[in-house]
């Protein structure tokens, strides 16, 4: 039997932000449909498998899907099909215990406008790394490469 991580969410006009927490994740597979099914599954450090389906509020864009693993986490920004805000992540008005806001990378609607893109997601001058292929992905530092450079 699979287990459910937590995973927190965040939106734009244009897209979702997902942040699924499990630390260590091996085998880590992401599906995007048009019709808006998100699905995920990953094994954890000791082997224990994570999965979870979502219908989100709306349709969207598969090919607009991009992931980030990280050590504690996995990032996925997923593109809306239309440009306009969600009223809730998913179409199930139904309580998740499992989803939550992620308070750190929410913009309200109406502060969108005053973000410039490169302020939203680049993260180049962050990190130093100069890679330009986080699009539309937002910066979060990985904290454990950064204890080991001090």
């Amino acid at each position: 039997m699979s287990r459910q991580p937590e995973v927190l969410w965040a939106q734009r006009s244009d897209r979702v932000y997902l942040t699924i927490s499990v630390p260590d994740a091996k085998d880590v597979k992401v599906k995007a449909e048009a019709n808006g099914l998100f699905s995920f599954s990953a094994v954890g450090p000791q082997g224990e498998a994570f999965s979870f389906s979502l219908e989100l509020f709306d349709s969207i864009q598969s090919e607009g899907l991009k992931m980030k693993t990280g050590l504690r986490n996995i990032i996925c920004s997923v593109q809306k099909e239309k440009k306009e805000w969600w009223k809730r992540l998913l179409k199930s008005e139904a309580k998740h215990p499992y989803i939550k806001v992620d308070w750190n990378k929410w913009v309200d609607e109406d502060d969108e406008s005053e973000l410039s893109s490169e302020e939203e997601y680049d993260g180049d001058e962050k990190d130093g790394s100069g890679d330009d292929d986080d699009d539309g992905m937002l910066y979060l530092p990985d904290l454990e490469k950064a204890r080991n450079k001090y």
